[in-house]
């Protein structure tokens, strides 16, 4: 087997650059060797051939049960659980997929509305005039609120602030390079005392354990058939077989949801308001289309309105949240971009790079909501939640979120960015970030102008 364009630097030095910026180390790696290349990051571990051809991201991403597998991440066990629909594979992933559907469609989408609109209201109301705030700081507790609310149904309580609090935390550490880092090396995950970092993530980590096994034994005891929160759901669904989840799955898709479905929309929520607010004429177009609606109006119409779609697409093309797409592992000998790829080699769709190709995307380092009004793209082309077996569960209910959030924070409050200089993305744990805080400041309170609401209403 020969393999495609091989990175010609010691493997030691591709992990530093992977776990520094994993960003720029791709773009180095696709313009010296092409869009499909390999890289090694550890000696004694396969190489990766790295894609981001879109009809190779087809290929790869519709071959799942065919000659290709999705296995778990066992990196993300220690966090997660052996039991997440991300950890896991096969026919056990498509169980926990099944039973983790009915959450994110229908009634269930729609009751989750009000509580996005309510929460992004009560945050936003703790911000005076004239005094500035990291606007990430602000959407993580309005994202970690929401999905407290959304799968717990925890509004408030002393078991809802811990797990707040010790969840907010356990993430803020897990997001730290030093993090990535010591995933890579399982000699140091080990407790070594009170100023060990492992040792502390350990104990932040059985902290929040505790906190959940508490909630699912305590709602075991008090079973609520009219609940709606989605640990309610998962509780009450069956399998195939007739079979519920156990404690221990319950507890892994909660966790799982609980970090992946806050980090991932905090990030995309601040790259959007910074840019919303970086460009005057985006700004001035989405008001527009907001102020159009009125006031307080219906969150359906609010979801299917054109440019704020446009916005929040374009926020998760230029710097996608997710960097890459889970990895797969060639199952039969597979054709891949004119190489003949063996049983055993992992193959990993770069996000990031496909959504920054310029006979794609035109100008791709400028913000440009209106691609997506003038076209539509493939699922290979555009794919900010991944494709295939392993595709976001959560993705509507993010696209949800982050709309009416969006919609919420600006037809309520006139903002301006403290700092207008560029901000870039850098690795922020296992997804990406802002490379500096984005600080932000309260102009004034906004009101929606009577002459526009007359109109609508006319």
């Amino acid at each position: 087997m020969k393999l495609p364009n091989e990175a010609q630097i010691p493997a030691l030095l591709q992990l530093v650059r992977w776990i520094t910026n994993p960003m720029t180390f791709m773009e180095a790696c696709a313009k010296s060797y092409g869009e499909i290349f390999t890289i090694k990051l550890e000696r004694n571990s396969p190489p990766m051939v790295v894609v981001s051809n879109p009809q190779a991201l087809q290929q790869i991403l519709t071959n799942d049960t065919k000659q290709l597998e999705a296995p778990g991440d066992p990196r993300l066990e220690r966090l997660l659980g052996k039991h997440s629909v991300i950890t896991i594979s096969g026919a056990e992933h498509q169980r926990q997929r099944q039973l983790l559907m009915p959450p994110f469609h229908g009634e269930s989408m729609r009751n989750y509305s009000q509580v996005i609109i309510d929460v992004t209201k009560q945050v936003i109301s703790q911000y005076q005039i004239g005094k500035s705030f990291n606007i990430r700081s602000a959407t993580q507790v309005i994202t970690l609120r929401v999905i407290m609310q959304a799968v717990f149904g925890l509004h408030e309580g002393t078991r809802a602030e811990k797990l707040q609090q010790f969840l907010g935390d356990l993430l803020e550490k897990a997001s730290s390079r030093l993090s990535v880092a010591l995933t890579y090396f399982p000699a140091l995950q080990r407790d070594f005392g009170p100023i060990n970092f492992w040792g502390k993530q350990m104990r932040r980590q059985q902290e929040v354990d505790e906190l959940i096994y508490e909630e699912i034994r305590e709602r075991r005891e008090q079973a609520d058939s009219s609940r709606t929160d989605i640990l309610s759901l998962l509780m009450a669904a069956r399998d195939e077989a007739d079979q519920p989840m156990t404690d221990e799955e319950l507890r892994d898709e909660l966790m799982t949801l609980l970090v992946a479905g806050h980090e991932t929309t905090a990030t995309a929520l601040a790259w959007a308001l910074y840019w919303i607010h970086k460009l005057p004429s985006v700004r001035q177009k989405l008001l527009q289309e907001l102020d159009s609606l009125g006031d307080d109006p219906d969150p359906s119409i609010i979801f299917k309105l054109p440019y704020l779609n446009a916005v929040c697409s374009e926020t998760l093309r230029i710097y996608p949240v997710a960097i890459f797409t889970f990895p797969r592992i060639v199952r039969t000998p597979i054709s891949l971009g004119g190489y003949e790829l063996e049983p055993g080699t992992v193959v990993l769709g770069s996000i990031y790079l496909t959504h920054q190709r310029e006979d794609i995307y035109p100008e791709p380092k400028q913000f440009k909501p209106e691609r997506f009004l003038e076209r539509q793209f493939s699922p290979y082309e555009y794919l900010p939640f991944g494709g295939g077996a392993k595709r976001c569960i959560g993705l509507a209910f993010a696209q949800l979120e982050m709309k009416l959030a969006l919609a919420k924070i600006l037809s309520s409050l006139e903002l301006e960015l403290v700092d207008n200089s560029e901000v870039r993305p850098k690795r922020r744990g296992l997804i990406t970030g802002p490379d500096r805080p984005i600080q932000m400041v309260v102009k004034s309170q906004r009101q929606v102008k009577s002459s526009i609401l007359q109109t609508t209403t006319a």
